[in-house]
């Protein structure tokens, strides 16, 4: 018989018993406050709304030296029916090196039975598994350097969400495209739509902050690769990272809710050679107005 969404919360709280247990120090386990709390609340009442998914950070010592590495975990409601989303991250690894460690964490957590609870066993295989890569990051890193001088590739991530609006997200979205020398934009407003335009890593290091931890209703559209044996940056559609604010006519009185004006963004995609998007995004063709 299939399990039930009750059921997978159940257990799912019977394992961060176990996980406080085994990492009991201040610092250790890191959860919001009130996830727990609102789980139980739900168990107790099923027939109201589903609580958010549960989410955690572990922070873990790796090796002899103790080397920082944290595992952040994000579960489904029907975990472990379904795989928990689990991402390991330490300052002391490369970003190649972080994407293949994380690639063959995903594929052993792949490989179990479904329906077991497997954070556990993720942990352990983070701790048995993260130092090789430790080790060998300088040397691997200076192959993927001399493979990127060869032939470079970039990367172009057109991200889709209900709505863009809080000004500490607008904040943490153009800092870390700052960070990672990535162009593009911004569109605030309802829905919002980001693009991202350079290196790969940069690209899916940028997705993997900005959707990390609270960012339900977002989305990646579509993603576009170009190679080339110069330099990425005769590729790109835009110059910088742009704040756009399109706002459509008409009064939404004093709520932040204002919907985008469609035809403003469809004339500034064609000015970018990027027309083609409106669609992959809103599911509809772009016209513009002939006024």
């Amino acid at each position: 018989m299939a399990a039930t969404v009750k059921e997978c919360l159940e257990l799912q709280l019977l394992e961060v018993e176990m996980l406080l247990s085994m990492f009991p120090k201040r610092g250790e386990f890191s959860l919001d406050a009130d996830a727990v709390p609102s789980i139980q609340r739900y168990l107790r009442n099923a027939d109201g709304a589903l609580p958010p998914q549960l989410e955690y950070r572990i922070a873990l010592d790796v090796g002899e030296a103790k080397v920082k590495v944290e595992l952040q975990v994000l579960l489904p409601h029907m975990y472990p029916q379904v795989a928990p989303q689990l991402f390991a991250r330490s300052d002391a690894l490369h970003r190649q090196q972080q994407l293949q460690l994380n690639t063959r964490l995903t594929s052993h957590i792949s490989s179990l039975d479904p329906g077991d609870l497997c954070v556990c066993e993720a942990v352990q295989w983070v701790k048995d598994n993260t130092l090789p890569f430790l080790e060998n990051g300088q040397a691997s890193s200076e192959c993927a350097a001399k493979a990127v001088r060869a032939k470079e590739m970039l990367h172009r991530m057109w991200i889709y969400s209900h709505h863009i609006y809080r000004q500490e997200l607008r904040k943490k979205i153009f800092d870390c495209a700052k960070k990672l020398n990535l162009t593009g934009f911004c569109l605030t407003g309802k829905p919002g739509v980001i693009c991202v335009e350079g290196l790969q890593e940069n690209c899916e290091e940028f997705w993997r902050v900005i959707r990390y931890p609270n960012w339900k209703h977002i989305s990646c559209k579509h993603v576009e690769n170009i190679e080339t044996e110069g330099s990425i940056d005769n590729l790109r559609l835009f110059q910088s990272f742009e704040d756009l604010q399109f706002q459509a006519h008409g009064d939404y009185g004093l709520r932040n809710d204002y919907h985008m004006d469609l035809g403003q963004f469809l004339e500034f995609l064609k000015q970018h050679q990027s027309g083609h998007i409106f669609q992959i995004l809103f599911g509809v063709e772009g016209k513009l107005s002939d006024n």
